[in-house]
């Protein structure tokens, strides 16, 4: 008999496939790694490839649930976290348009040990596993897009444990900007990013407040421009690297 807790898992999953549709043209233009498909692999990956609406608060993936799709982010800000032994809220990064995510649980065939929340609105994107490891098994480039992301994330999740052990926050909140302005991981941002402070609040775990200070600080530094909807990094390496 299920529990109340995985019934609701599984309406939760249900409804997302149930909303899913077709990728758009202009959808499937943002894709990074169907870029690198031969004819016939893209072709069959763009056939397999759905798309959900997901909103503000909603799981798109969930702690102790198997992975059955690869997904990416068309537009949008996700959030992905869990919740450490004695309780407490854990923000590992946030995953803006362009990112695509979750490729080491899908390979090793494990059960998800994070959440992925939608901040606001997003447009994912997702293809099965098996068409996941079709394309690892039938094209080179597919297997190198997926071993740079590896690599990539691996320095991020590096990164993102010295942000944690830093009391500096305006330095935390310049390192997990830079982290979000990955050009490999998340090229669908470009110079400008599409974030809120509540929203950027909630990726550094500080208070909305302490974030605008941070911000000022960053701006008066020259490191970023604040303008509307957003915020325009003028140079990433200061970003990536800045104390106060």
């Amino acid at each position: 008999m299920q529990t109340s807790s995985s019934s609701s898992q599984a309406r939760s999953a249900t409804a997302l496939l149930q909303r899913a549709r077709s990728a758009s043209p202009q959808e499937l233009g943002g894709i990074p790694w169907l870029q690198v498909l031969a004819e016939d692999e893209r072709a069959k990956a763009i056939a397999d490839l759905r798309v959900v609406q997901v909103a503000p608060g909603e799981l798109l993936c969930r702690v102790g649930r198997p992975a059955t799709f690869w997904f990416g982010v068309i537009d949008g800000l996700l959030k992905m976290s869990s919740t450490s032994a004695v309780g407490l809220p854990i923000t590992f990064t946030g995953v803006p348009p362009g990112g695509w995510f979750g490729e080491g649980t899908v390979l090793k065939r494990e059960a998800y040990r994070y959440n992925i929340e939608a901040l606001r609105r997003s447009t994912v994107a997702g293809i099965t596993v098996g068409m996941f490891d079709w394309l690892c098994e039938h094209s080179i480039p597919f297997n190198r897009f997926i071993t740079q992301q590896l690599n990539e994330r691996l320095g991020q999740f590096i990164g993102a444990r010295e942000i944690d052990r830093m009391n500096d926050p305006d330095a935390r909140v310049a390192r997990s900007l830079g982290a979000l302005f990955h050009p490999v991981l998340y090229p669908g941002v470009g110079e400008i990013l599409r974030i809120t402070q509540q929203e950027l609040a909630y990726l550094v775990g500080l208070s909305r407040q302490r974030v605008n200070e941070a911000l000022r600080t960053l701006q008066a530094a020259g490191v970023i421009r604040i303008e509307y909807g957003g915020l325009r990094v003028l140079n990433l390496d200061a970003l990536r690297t800045f104390r106060s």
